[in-house]
């Protein structure tokens, strides 16, 4: 561990604020690992004075930073992108040291960074505008994008570097400076990440305060940031109610916000599924990062025909996970978070039996000495209904729902008439993140991605919910929050648009043939 942090410039106590400089006055904030309860590190949080120099230096960052061609603010994040590169092995190991995610999904995550740093490169030169025809002649109309200003980002514990990289790549290429408030429980992974970017920024002689950092408790440094109209933009990553906060503090002084919020996301397996397929989607959606992910699988809506095959492969598929320390090879679930997310999973456990659904395995705390730290359990599959209170709400564990509909002696034809009743129970809770159906049978599939289908902002077939790629937009609907990050053409949230007319005639005609003050 202590060589893993010496390599990434993490001391036993750190600053926790960088505004071209390191600061931090306020308390200490203790980091310990879910693994093992360890202690990891100390961070000096920032104070509201803190804060305030930090986002002034931004600021002043931005200014001159969005002065550079795109391009070459495009060069400095394919810098970005090849210093992760070469840190990879060892921010992987600190993701999975401070979350708890095993091995593999650590150091995905670091090249979830990697990805989007290569994509915004290739981005910087593509920041494109439009050109219309004008109704006047002799005009001519069209429409560019300018740097928008301080970005803030707030991220989750449990994507405590990709979420930055998202929208810190793009804000970059699009000329903004950012200001990253992490998860308090996950701020040693985002020191590193910053002591990275500003070494590039260094070495490219550009102010390093284009990647600022505060770390510092929500209700004093996080409200200050949602409150602050030298932030434009504030994207965040959380809990649906931390998302209604977010809308209502920074939409009351009229910024904007990309929210990424709660996911309740459902796969629809029909009698037309191939199981051979379906099976390890499920596992890797509910089980991967102990179900931490908001893109985790938590509702399966089978059709009745086949629903006692497909629960009897995942109670036997389940049996067979190992469970434990995430730094081990073999493992395949880690711990959760806290004491308080085991916690939480056993009380939604007792709400699902309350409401009158069935576990069916898994379940339990796992405690003694193979499972230090006392945040391990057992992921659970479970017998329920939509329409339990429990199911509406997202539970952030291993906990997966079986809900069938159908009729249990219909044919794979005739359960194709049947998708309306699958479609509105998947429909049927208040979040739309992700989605997935599992079916060879083309009609069930383009309905489930009609305008009548899934109401949620990934639809996929035949894989599962979990895993999203950067060239896509990532976002959801209803209580997700409606934001969009990463690819496609996210980017243009992190501008500011302007349409443009120019008059090249020697005359002044006005628009809709208006006559003012004339014959």
């Amino acid at each position: 561990m202590h060589d893993i942090l010496a390599k990434l410039g993490i001391e036993k106590i750190n600053p926790g604020g960088f505004g071209g400089e390191w600061v931090g006055s306020g308390d200490l904030l203790e980091v310990h690992s879910p693994a093992d309860g360890e202690l990891i590190a100390k961070v000096q949080q920032v104070t509201e004075d803190d804060y305030d120099a930090i986002v002034a230096r931004a600021h002043s960052a931005f200014l001159e930073w969005r002065k550079l061609p795109a391009p070459k603010r495009g060069e400095v994040v394919r810098q970005l992108g090849n210093r992760l590169r070469e840190k990879k092995s060892e921010l992987g190991a600190l993701v999975t040291l401070e979350m708890g995610k095993i091995g593999a999904e650590g150091e995905g995550e670091v090249q979830e960074m990697i990805d989007i740093c290569d994509f915004a490169t290739g981005l910087s030169r593509q920041l494109y505008g439009l050109t219309m025809h004008s109704e006047r002649p002799d005009h001519r109309m069209y429409e560019q994008w300018h740097p928008l200003g301080v970005v803030g980002v707030i991220s989750a514990f449990n994507f405590p570097v990709a979420v930055w990289a998202w929208n810190v790549a793009l804000a970059a290429v699009c000329g903004d400076a950012s200001l990253w408030k992490p998860a308090s429980g996950t701020p040693l992974t985002a020191i590193a990440c910053v002591r990275i970017a500003e070494q590039v920024c260094r070495d490219n002689d550009v102010d390093p305060a284009i990647f600022s950092l505060v770390v510092g408790p929500g209700r004093t440094v996080g409200e200050k940031l949602l409150a602050d109209k030298r932030i434009p933009l504030v994207s965040a990553t959380g809990s649906c109610k931390m998302g209604y906060r977010v809308a209502q503090v920074v939409g009351k002084r009229l910024g904007r916000t990309i929210l990424e919020l709660g996911g309740n996301n459902a796969i629809i397996v029909t009698p037309n599924a191939n199981l051979e397929l379906t099976l390890p989607a499920i596992l890797f959606g509910a089980v991967g990062t102990a179900g931490q992910r908001c893109t985790s699988t938590r509702r399966i809506i089978v059709h009745r025909s086949i629903r006692d095959e497909l629960v009897d492969r995942l109670v036997t598929a389940y049996a067979d996970i190992k469970i434990g320390d995430p730094r081990q090879a073999e493992t395949l679930m880690g711990p959760l978070v806290t004491h308080a997310a085991v916690d939480d999973m056993m009380a939604a456990l007792d709400r699902l039996r309350e409401e009158g659904g069935e576990v069916l395995c898994g379940g339990e705390r796992l405690e003694g000495e193979d499972y230090p730290g006392g945040h391990y359990v057992t992921p659970c599959i479970a017998k329920a209904r939509n329409e339990y209170q429990i199911v509406q709400d997202e539970t952030f564990a291993p906990l997966l729902y079986i809900i069938g509909y159908g009729s249990a002696d219909a044919t794979p034809a005739e359960a194709v008439a049947e998708m309306d009743e699958a479609l509105t129970l998947h429909n049927g809770v208040p979040q739309g993140l992700s989605s997935a159906i599992f079916s060879d049978h083309m009609r069930e599939i383009e309905y489930f991605l009609s305008h009548r289908g899934s109401d949620c902002g990934i639809a996929n077939v035949n894989i599962g919910t979990s895993g999203a790629e950067i060239g896509g937009a990532f976002g959801g609907e209803k209580e997700t929050g409606g934001g969009r990050e990463s690819g496609s053409d996210a980017w243009k949230v992190y501008m500011r648009r302007q349409t443009n007319t120019i008059n090249w005639s020697t005359e002044l005609p006005l628009a809709q043939g208006i006559s003012f003050g004339g014959d």
